[in-house]
Parts: structure tokens; sequence; C-alpha cells
């Protein structure tokens, strides 16, 4: 049984004997036994278990998990301490410091931004060594989507930050227009000069919170 700790525990209530759920775990028990699997078990939910529903502020959207061994924590874009930071969070520390004047921080781990209301969700939370999208269509999709409607019935404002495609795919989802929907190129050195660079999200995220009443998201990591 899953257990996050917080609010969602009540808010996702039932979700875990659900159908598909319960076809996931039994491919994920196979998985994890066979195969070497990222993140760690016990680090899959971390997302959630570190920013609980209540608190959430910000979410941004990933994809699946870093497929290399020591870099998948189960937060997206974030790799533990330790590793060298992946390109695409080296964009979004320069996104930061040109939009809000923040320094890159030494490291890759965003703990800061989860424990400071910013769910980091991917769209599916495993993933095999060196296999990218290798747990795509087996069940994460259609929890991952649920999680996004739970966040939309809030009454609180969210701010969703859809960087690329696969995160665009979640729009239809956000229905209610209580919510700030910023939208913005994926920070892959790829794509990162097609419309993620000079997007402000940083800074427009924060001036919705404040004009809703919301203590700003503080996007220092160090």
């Amino acid at each position: 049984m899953v257990n996050f700790g917080n609010d969602w525990d009540e808010i996702m209530a039932g979700e875990f004997e659900k159908p598909y759920y319960l076809q996931l775990r039994e491919f994920l028990k196979r998985e994890y036994f066979t195969r070497e699997i990222y993140p760690d078990m016990y680090n899959i939910f971390n997302a959630m278990k570190h920013t609980p529903y209540s608190a959430v502020k910000a979410v941004i959207i990933g994809q699946d998990p870093y497929h290399e061994p020591g870099q998948a924590h189960g937060l997206c874009f974030s790799v533990q301490k330790g590793c060298p930071i992946p390109p695409s969070l080296q964009n979004i520390y320069k996104e930061l410091q040109s939009d809000l004047a923040i320094p890159p921080a030494s490291h890759g781990e965003l703990y800061k931004w989860a424990d400071n209301g910013v769910l980091l969700l991917n769209t599916v939370l495993t993933v095999r060594r060196g296999a990218a999208n290798s747990h795509r269509g087996q069940g994460w999709e259609t929890f991952t989507d649920n999680v996004i409607r739970k966040l939309n019935e809030r009454e609180k404002p969210v701010v969703f930050l859809l960087w690329g495609g696969n995160a665009k795919a979640k729009k239809p989802l956000i229905t209610e227009k209580r919510h700030l929907i910023l939208e913005a190129a994926h920070p892959s050195p790829l794509s990162a000069y097609n419309g993620f660079f000079g997007c402000r999200h940083f800074s427009a995220c924060n001036r919705f919170l404040q004009e809703n009443g919301i203590e700003p998201v503080d996007w220092r990591i160090e």
C-alpha cells in the first residue's frame, strides 16, 4: 500500500485499488525483480511525499525519470547530489538566473523546490536502466493524469508550468480558470532556444501567486 504521509493519502484514496493500478503494480513487481529500475522503489513517489496537496503552489511536469545509475530520485528534472547536472537542468538554471538573478546551484537536487510547494511530477514515474520511455503505456499516465485532475479541482489556484510537448499534452486536464497555465519549449539543448529561454516563467509564476494572496515560491536552491 502506498503511503505519502500527508494529505495526498486522502486525496488519492481508492486510486491504488483501481484495475489499471493493480495491473501496473504487477508489472512493476516483475520489473524491479528482474531488471535494474530507477528510481529506487522507495523514491517513486518522492514528488508527492515532499509536496502535500494543500501545499502545491506550482507544478512542473517532466517525462520519465533519468535512466542512468545514481540520478533519478522521484523528482522531475532533479538528480541526486554528486551527479553531474543534466543539460536540461543547466538550462533551467540559466533561465532562472536571467529571470530572477538567482545564480545556478552547484548541484541538481531540487528538494528545496519540492519542499517549497513545487510539485515536480514526471508523467511516468519509473524507467529501466538505459532505456528512456521503457515504462510508457503501463498505467503511470493514468495515475499522473488523475493527480493533475485532483489539482485542477482545488479551490486554491495553482500554476502549471508546461515545458515541451509531453507536458503540454496535459493541458486539457486543466479546465478551471482560476489556475494559471504557462507554456514553453522544453529546456533540453535541442529546443531551449525555441522558446524556453526568455519565457520568464519563474517571475510570472510568483507574480500570479502574489496576486492571489499566496506566498511566492523561493526558487533558490542553495
